[in-house]
C-alpha cells in the first residue's frame, strides 16, 4: 500500500506498452525438485545468433540463492535476503564471475510512506546508488542519483512522480540528467476484460526530438490477451498472449514499419513453460 520503489513510477505505462513484444525467437522451460529447487533453462534466437540460460534458485526461509549461466561463459550469482532485522529490510549481493569489478551490495527498505534503495559496488572506487520515493499509493515523489567515486561527480540523476486515481495512473519523470522528459499515462477501462489504454511522451533535449507511443490490451477471454502499440515514427507492433495452462504462455508478437512495410516487417515467438 506505499509508493513502492523509484522504478515503479511510469511501471504500469511501460508494461502496457513495452512488456512481452519482442521480435526474436525465445523458448524457457521452468521444473521444480523434490527439495524445491527451481531450474529454469531458456534459449533466444536473434537473427542466426543463439543466446542460452540455465539458471537455478533455491529458497530457504527468507533467503533466496539464484545462479544464472549464460552461453557467453558468464556466471551471476544473487542472494536476496527478505525481512532482514526488521520487517519491510531486504537485502541483495550480486556478483558476476569473471568480472571481478561486478560485485555489488544492495539494501531496499519499504515502508507505508516511503522507501529507500542504497546500492554500492565492491570495489576499491566504487559507484553508490541511491534512489528514495515518499508518500502514498494515491500519490509519490521520488529520486534516484548515482555517483562515480573514481571520478568523484555525479553520473546518474533522476526525478520523478506517481499520481493515481481510481483506474488512472499518470507519471512524470526526468532521466539521462535532466536530458530526457518522460509523460505517461495508464487508464484501465473495463477490469472485468483487462482493457486498458496507455500513452508515453518523450522529449529529447539535446536531439530536440519527441516520441510519442500510445497502446492498448483487451482479454479475448480469461486466457487469451492481446495488445498493440503505433508510435509517430509510423512502427505499430501487436501481439496476442494465450496462457494454455496455468502459469504457461505462448506469444505471437509482430511489428511493422508503416513507412516501408516490404522491408522491416518481423515476428517474434516466445514459449514459457511453468509447472
Amino acid at each position: 500500500m506505499g509508493p513502492g520503489l523509484y522504478s515503479d513510477i511510469g511501471k504500469k505505462a511501460r508494461d502496457l506498452l513495452y512488456k512481452d513484444y519482442q521480435t526474436d525467437q525465445k523458448f524457457t522451460l521452468t521444473t521444480c525438485t523434490l527439495n524445491g529447487v527451481a531450474i529454469t533453462a531458456s534459449g533466444t534466437r536473434k537473427n542466426e545468433l543463439i543466446i542460452g540460460e540455465l539458471q537455478s534458485q533455491i529458497k530457504n526461509k527468507n533467503v533466496t540463492f539464484d545462479v544464472k549461466a549464460t552461453s557467453d561463459s558468464t556466471l551471476l550469482t544473487t542472494v536476496t535476503v527478505d525481512e532482514l532485522a526488521t520487517p519491510g529490510l531486504r537485502s541483495i549481493l550480486s556478483f558476476v564471475i569473471p568480472n571481478q569489478q561486478s560485485g555489488k551490495v544492495e539494501l531496499q527498505y519499504l515502508h507505508d510512506y516511503a522507501s529507500v534503495t542504497a546500492g554500492i559496488g565492491l570495489t576499491t572506487q566504487p559507484v553508490v546508488n541511491l534512489s528514495g520515493v515518499v508518500g502514498t499509493n494515491a500519490f509519490s515523489v521520488g529520486a534516484d542519483i548515482a555517483f562515480d567515486t573514481a571520478g568523484g561527480n555525479f553520473i546518474k540523476y533522476n526525478g520523478g512522480l506517481n499520481v493515481i486515481n481510481a483506474n488512472l495512473i499518470a507519471s512524470l519523470t526526468l532521466n539521462d540528467k535532466g536530458n530526457n522528459l518522460t509523460a505517461s499515462c495508464y487508464h484501465l477501462v473495463s477490469p472485468l476484460s483487462s482493457t486498458a489504454v496507455g500513452a508515453e511522451l518523450s522529449r529529447s533535449f539535446s536531439s530536440n526530438e519527441n516520441t510519442l507511443t500510445i497502446g492498448t490490451q483487451h482479454a479475448l477471454d480469461p486466457l487469451t490477451m492481446v495488445k498493440a502499440r503505433f508510435n509517430n515514427y509510423g512502427r505499430g507492433s501487436a501481439l496476442i498472449q494465450h496462457e494454455w495452462k496455468p502459469k504457461s504462455f505462448f506469444t505471437i508478437s509482430g511489428e511493422v514499419d508503416t513507412i516501408a512495410i516490404e522491408k522491416n516487417a518481423k515476428v517474434g515467438l516466445s514459449l514459457v513453460l511453468r509447472p
